[in-house]
């Protein structure tokens, strides 16, 4: 669309766009959670391993010379899959250990054996620039069977982290398991009239707590989740700090998301509610 208003001829990627956006959930055969992962795909090509890396701060790794015992407490507190392997400094990465070895190096563990060490069960990491496009990498590790890439700087030191999880995230919206610790109800009244409410609450939870009907008919079937209500009404996800009204007069603002998905909104109830 705005290619034609450009005066260009529109990308085979800006046409899809288009047709996503502007096909709605009146015609049945696309849920809004479908149409917003067909977006991510689309739009894959727009983001760098910059835009979803860890930040260094956030990186969990440990010391080649660690006792195997210890790393195994690291993995036991983190609950993280893969951990990095560095040499002295986090800016010295070596490779990284699987949770699946680590299980596999303590079964072959006897009384007549040396204890495990690190450097037996190490891996291969990809080392890549922050401006290398998700969807390069994506494909990189599915070729490579490796996935977990240090992001390095112009001076090789660590920038970041990304698996191959931050990266499908990036289509389907956070994952998580059964080690990710619950982080409380979805819904929360903050005061009379206003609702702290997680995108992933079910809009069958938010109709039963201010026992107001928000979806139609047609809606009934598509729409799951409050965030996808909200990309519906939209047509798009909304950027942070907008507000999108509903027809009964709730209004809906974004307080927490990215260019891909909706993570936290304010629900405001009308006064007539």
């Amino acid at each position: 669309m705005m290619a034609k208003l450009r005066g260009k001829e529109p990308s085979l990627r800006e046409s899809l766009e288009d047709v996503i956006e502007e096909h709605g959930d009146d015609r049945g055969d696309l849920t809004s959670e479908e149409r917003l992962m067909l977006l991510n795909i689309v739009s894959l090509r727009e983001l760098d391993i910059s835009d979803v890396m860890v930040p260094r701060a956030d990186i969990v790794a440990i010391d080649i010379d660690t006792p195997f015992d210890e790393m195994v407490q690291v993995f036991k507190q983190t609950t993280h899959s893969r951990l990095p392997l560095f040499r002295d400094t986090l800016d010295d990465v070596i490779g990284m250990v699987h949770i699946k070895d680590v299980v596999g190096a303590l079964a072959g563990e006897g009384a007549d054996k040396a204890p495990p060490r690190i450097a037996d069960i190490k891996r291969r990491v990809l080392f890549v620039p922050p401006s290398m496009e998700v969807i390069d990498l994506l494909l990189n590790m599915r070729i490579n069977r490796i996935h977990m890439a240090l992001v390095i700087d112009e001076y090789g030191g660590t920038d970041g982290l990304v698996t191959i999880e931050d990266l499908i995230e990036q289509i389907v919206g956070e994952i998580e398991d059964e080690h990710d610790e619950q982080a409380g109800p979805l819904i929360k009244q903050q005061r009379d009239g206003v609702l702290d409410v997680d995108a992933r609450a079910a809009v069958a939870d938010l109709e039963a707590m201010i026992n107001v009907d928000v979806l139609s008919d047609d809606q009934d079937e598509e729409v799951d989740t409050v965030g996808g209500l909200v990309f519906t009404l939209a047509g798009r996800v909304p950027v942070r700090g907008e507000v999108i009204a509903h027809e009964s007069g709730i209004e809906f603002e974004v307080i927490e998301a990215d260019a891909r998905r909706l993570k936290r909104l304010r629900v405001r109830l009308s006064k007539d509610t």
